[in-house]
């Protein structure tokens, strides 16, 4: 009972204040560097708050989230012993210690034969490009703090979506090149695989996007967000006078998300996104059970690296789809009217507190799902991840293009564009929903009663004889190879 009354506190009360709080902060500190130094240097701020604050603790403590939320779903207490001079740390913050301790001061090994320069490369080229790409993604409203414009944001490029493209890619770079500098055959096994698997899904990825960019006329990713209202998913496809501005009330309607428009474009970028950072079920790079990996040689802080490196793409990649599809920092009813309420106006630092809140919950909300879905399947076959990137992911962003460029010719309000999106989440909830059929009580026929009958009331011999029958028939069935039996030696002496 106190484990789930700590869970419920933490996630409805502790998490949101804690993120709320943080944001007030870095909105008062971007406003007093602009004031104290020049106009644009609270994105200096947000470099610090944002990158290293958010995204690499959020990434740190992910490792910890992972074994207890995989934990909770198989029913298990999870991690809870290791200790701190001699007491217990509640929550498992001692293994989250442990480990980053561990990582630290553990001893830098290197084989002797591998590439030095290449090999210490591997780990920067895999985790810089991961890092860069929460520069460009909105986590907060425009305010006017102490006077000055505030943007929750490190840059805003005109290229912002390509931006995210190209810098993504390079990522494949550093698990190629620690695979092959390793000089091990089963890291380079682990590096080409995982190239051939991140370049297969990067095409999926970006081809899932296109239909946004049409609905949207854009590739910034603060213009798909939007920042006033009726702009971008700032707006409502149907709505109340409200949701307009004609008269004051609580504005209610159906906001126009990616996840409305596009709902096929975000379960193909899930997809391709979950397969970019290399975790189950699409984890062929680093298949423990086949003995390959492409960091199987590195130790200490570089392969700690190359894991927080994973992590912090679960926590940028949500963000991306939190921009993208999800209303990034707004609200899906009310919003409009809690900026006009008079505290809003007069406290622009608590509006983006609760709207920085927002975000961050989505992300955590995505970063969960990802997690759920990472526990939940096995992983996949070689195989069949190459034929679920190039024969499925591919065919189905094509035509989800054309379908999206045929509707948004035909309305340009995208009200067309949501109803599709609709009629399709509707269908996808309908099939999710439907009870499995019952499988007929007689599968094998009436001529195999007795081998699935009850051989207690039988004779000995016969009850024996159905006995073989029925595992020849089991074997037979599932085709499981079978040790044969040798008949037992009798004994000479019973046999006079």
């Amino acid at each position: 009972m106190s484990r789930t009354v700590f869970i419920l506190v933490s996630i409805f009360l502790v998490i949101p204040a804690l993120l709320a709080g943080v944001m007030m902060g870095a909105y008062a500190l971007g406003g007093w560097l602009d004031g104290v130094w020049f106009p644009g240097a609270h994105r200096l701020t947000n470099i610090l708050v944002l990158m290293l604050v958010f995204v690499m603790v959020l990434a740190s403590l992910l490792t910890l989230a992972e074994r207890k939320w995989s934990a909770l779903m198989q029913n298990r207490i999870g991690p809870n012993r290791a200790d701190l001079f001699g007491r217990p740390v509640p929550a498992g913050i001692g293994h989250f210690i442990a480990d980053a301790l561990k990582m630290l001061t553990k001893e830098d090994f290197r084989p002797a034969k591998a590439n030095t320069f290449l090999y210490n490369l591997g780990p920067l080229l895999a985790f810089a490009p991961v890092f860069a790409l929460f520069a460009v993604v909105p986590a907060g409203p425009t305010l006017e703090v102490f006077g000055k414009t505030v943007d929750m944001v490190v840059a805003t490029p005109d290229f912002g979506l390509l931006f995210i493209f190209a810098i993504a890619s390079l990522a494949v770079y550093g698990t190629s090149l620690a695979g092959w500098s390793s000089n091990n055959k089963f890291a380079l096994l682990g590096g080409v695989r995982a190239a051939s698997q991140m370049i297969s899904y990067e095409v999926a990825l970006g081809l899932s996007l296109v239909g946004l960019m049409m609905a949207f006329s854009t590739v910034q990713l603060p213009a798909f967000v939007g920042e006033a209202l009726g702009t971008g998913q700032f707006r409502y496809l149907w709505g109340n006078d409200a949701a307009m501005g004609l008269r004051p009330g609580f504005d209610v309607g159906l906001p126009a998300w990616g996840i409305f428009l596009q709902p096929v474009a975000f379960v193909l970028f899930f997809a391709a996104a979950f397969a970019e950072t290399k975790r189950a079920p699409f984890d062929m790079p680093e298949g423990e059970s086949e003995i390959i990996g492409y960091f199987v040689e590195y130790s200490g802080m570089k392969f700690g690296m190359f894991m927080l490196s994973e992590f912090m793409e679960i926590v940028i990649l949500s963000g991306v789809m939190v921009v993208l599809f999800f209303g990034g920092y707004h609200l899906p009813i009310g919003e409009e009217w809690l900026r006009g309420t008079e505290l809003m106006r007069s406290y622009p630092l608590l509006l983006g507190a609760v709207l920085g809140m927002v975000f961050w919950l989505k992300v955590l909300t995505l970063c969960y799902l990802q997690l759920v879905v990472r526990w939940t399947f096995p992983r996949f076959r070689y195989d069949q991840v190459q034929k679920l990137g190039w024969k499925m992911l591919l065919p189905v962003g094509l035509v989800n293009v054309f379908v999206t460029g045929a509707l948004v010719l035909w309305d340009p309000s995208l009200r067309l564009l949501a109803l599709s999106g609709l009629l399709v989440i509707a269908v996808v909830l309908a099939l999710t929903m439907a009870a499995p059929g019952e499988a007929p009580a007689e599968a094998h026929g009436e001529g195999h009663g007795h081998a699935h009958g009850d051989t207690t009331a039988l004779p000995p011999s016969h009850a024996h004889a159905t006995g073989h029958a029925q595992v020849h028939a089991l074997n037979a069935h599932t085709a499981v190879p079978q040790k044969l039996e040798t008949p037992e030696r009798t004994p000479v002496a019973a046999s006079h």
